[in-house]
Formats: structure tokens, sequence, C-alpha cells
């Protein structure tokens, strides 16, 4: 659908005489209009659209600013004023894409003096802005219809990730239908975590596209499909699951594009406002669709490993998170050893610390210490604490290992 999509807004850069840009509710960019020349580049971008254009998104910041002025709300078009100190040089007219009340994208126009003389209070009065909302109405109802798409496909995905057995063989065969030949083709899986679903983010108006999946496929250039997985991660947050097509199992590089890109949505990360980082996974590749709910459990287990460690994130693959593919595998209760359970007391993160980093350079004392940036007999004396708090012995390799995957699994 996207070439209808680029149709579509090139005739509204026709009929208004300007380049037009086309984003996703989420400010995804699906298609922009062409300039005519080096020179109207250099007088219409300001560094707002250029990044849109350049990295097929707009920052949090960005679309916090522009839906101050009500666009998601807005059943007509708005003239935006510009705003230096947020990098919009130049003033917006924006065409709320709407299908059948819900807000579902926009299309932006630079406020030049090609536009100067739009009156936007009567919109239909002027014969090029009323030919420009129809089309906006065809795009919002293509818009919908790829939504309605996109999420029959994720509730097939759903079911065959995290479903019954039963209910995967069906899910399996229907999702096999509607993807064709891809469907045998090289695959994986990518989780985002934690994602918020449909209606936890501020001022949103229904969702047309399922249960939190977020844009529509048409910003999502690979993915297959796209669902919701609620309660994927053990404090009951949602995750997203993404189906990326590949060209070989042996080269990854458009799932991690896609993960990347996906990290950026403002649907990753915490609900509620709190400030979550957002981390992918990525589980490896598979042929066909009998293996993706094992496929679905790397990625979950990556993506649950990246957030635990920094220097693995914010998109881990399966093969490289080490002794997180066991550790994610056990139950939280199974993890929190009543040994180990003292030193996670928020009194003694330190002595954690030390603990963690000691067992990470091999039990190796120099190494320790010169990490820590603290005197060998200050890392003795941390030991010695760490030893009595816990029972267990440093000097015993069972003991160590305990420890070691205690402390690991604690941050999962």
């Amino acid at each position: 659908m996207r070439g209808d999509y680029q149709q579509l807004v090139d005739e509204i850069s026709a009929a208004l005489g300007a380049p037009a840009t086309l984003e996703d509710r989420d400010f995804g960019l699906i298609a922009f209009g062409a300039h005519d020349s080096d020179d109207d580049i250099e007088l219409t971008m300001d560094p707002v659209r250029t990044r849109s254009i350049l990295q097929r998104r707009s920052t949090a910041a960005v679309r916090a600013w522009f839906e101050a002025f009500g666009i998601a709300r807005a059943q007509a078009p708005l003239r935006i004023p510009p705003d230096p100190a947020a990098g919009v040089f130049k003033g917006r007219i924006c065409l709320p894409v709407r299908h059948r009340g819900v807000v579902l994208g926009y299309v932006w126009l630079l406020d030049d003096e090609h536009l100067s003389g739009l009156d936007l209070s009567v919109p239909l009065a002027d014969p090029r802005l009323a030919q420009a909302m129809e089309t906006t109405t065809r795009i919002g109802a293509l818009l919908a219809a790829e939504a309605r798409a996109g999420a029959e496909l994720g509730e097939l995905l759903r079911e065959l990730l995290t479903g019954r057995p039963a209910g995967r063989d069906s899910a399996r065969a229907a999702l096999r239908d509607a993807l064709g030949a891809a469907g045998d083709g090289p695959l994986a899986v990518v989780a985002v975590a934690p994602w918020r679903a449909a209606g936890d983010t501020e001022g949103e108006a229904g969702d047309a596209e399922g249960p939190g999946a977020g844009s529509a496929l048409a910003g999502q250039p690979g993915v297959a499909a796209l669902c919701a997985v609620p309660d994927a991660l053990p404090d009951g947050s949602a995750t997203l699951a993404a189906l990326i097509r590949l060209r070989a199992t042996t080269a990854p590089a458009p799932a991690l594009t896609a993960a990347d890109r996906l990290l950026r949505s403002p649907r990753a990360g915490g609900a509620g406002g709190r400030p979550v980082r957002a981390t992918a996974g990525l589980g490896a590749p598979r042929r066909g669709l009998a293996e993706l709910p094992a496929a679905w459990r790397e990625a979950l287990a990556a993506a649950r490993a990246a957030g635990a460690e920094a220097r693995l994130g914010p998109v881990a693959e399966w093969s490289g998170i080490g002794p997180y593919r066991v550790l994610s595998a056990l139950p939280a209760q199974a993890a929190a050893d009543p040994s180990v359970r003292p030193l996670l007391a928020p009194a003694h993160t330190e002595l954690a610390r030390t603990a963690e980093v000691f067992l990470d350079c091999a039990g190796q004392a120099g190494r320790t210490a010169a990490a820590l940036g603290i005197h060998r007999q200050t890392l003795y004396y941390r030991l010695s604490r760490v030893e009595q708090l816990t029972g267990l012995d440093l000097d015993d390799g069972e003991g160590r290992l305990l420890l070691h995957m205690a402390l690991k699994a604690d941050r999962l």
C-alpha cells in the first residue's frame, strides 16, 4: 500500500502547490511529496522536517509540541505558528487524517508564501483545500483498512506465539495463508519491552489497529505482523512482538533495523508516565512459522537481558546474552535464593555490586579493585561482609556460582 499513500500525498502536494508530508498518529513517516528544486529544499526545510524525512520519525518532544495545539482532536485544518526555539523555523498547516472519528495520522505542509492566502476558517470555501481534505479522507480509509488487516494478522501472531497448542496450530495455518510465500521464508521475531498498550498514551482517542500494536504497518517496512502481548514481563507489563521478513537466516540486519525503529516509537517504554527504558530482543532467525514460539521466548529473554545489562542493549540478540539464556527461563521465585536475599536489600547495593564485579572478573582481586576504583583492602573487607550476609564461602566454586546467578537474575 505504500505506493498508494505516496500517490495520495502527491495529489495533495499538487492541489496546494506545496510539498506535503504524511505521518501516522505516532509521528512515523509514511510518505512525503517531492520538492521541485534544490533551491526549493533550502527555502522550505527546517530541522524538524529534515529529521522526520531522514530518520522516518519525529522526536517525542516534537510530537508533544505539535499535540499541544490540539491536532489529535482537530476536525479541520489547523495553522501552527513557527517556533525557532523548538526547531520549527517555519509554520505548519496540519490536515488531520481521520476515519470514523478516530485520528489515524496527519498531513503536514509548510506554511509559506504558497499557502499564506489559505483561509482555514472556512476550509471548504477554497477548492484547493477542499480537494486536499477529500484526499485526506481517502488516506484515512486506506490507513483504517490496513490497520484492520494488521490487527487481524496481529491476533494470529499473538495466538501462535502465546496460545495453547490447539490454538497455535490453527493460528499458524491462518497466518501462513495470510502471508503467502513470506510465511515459508526466513523470519525473525523481535520483542520490545515494555510496550504501552492502547489507551495508555495521554490524549489517545481509540485504537484502530487493535490491542496496542501502535502504528499501522504502513510505517513499518519489513514488518509482516505486530501484536502487543500483555503480561509478558515478570512485573505484568506488556511487550510488543514483531514478525520480520528476512532475506536469509544468516542475515538478521532487517530485524535489527526494525527493532531500532520500534524502540523510537512513543509506545516503547513504561506506562503511566514512568521513565522506564525500553529495550529490544531478537530471537534466532527461523525458516517458516513452526518454530516461532521458541523464537519469541528467545526474543523476550534477549529484551529482558538488555534491560538488565546496559552493555547488551538497547537491542540484544539471543546468541549474545550468555548466561541470561538460562537465567531468563527460571521462575522469579526460583531465582531469588534465600541465602542471597539479605544482600539484595537496598541498604547493601554497594556490597552487591562489589560481589558481582568480583565474580565477573573471575575472582581476580586486582582486576576487581581496578574496575571499582577501590583499594584491595577495601575490596577484601566488602567481600567478607558479603560472606557474613549470605553465609556463602567465596572460596568455594558452588558458592560463587549460586551468588553469581542470583545477582544476575535479580536484575531481570
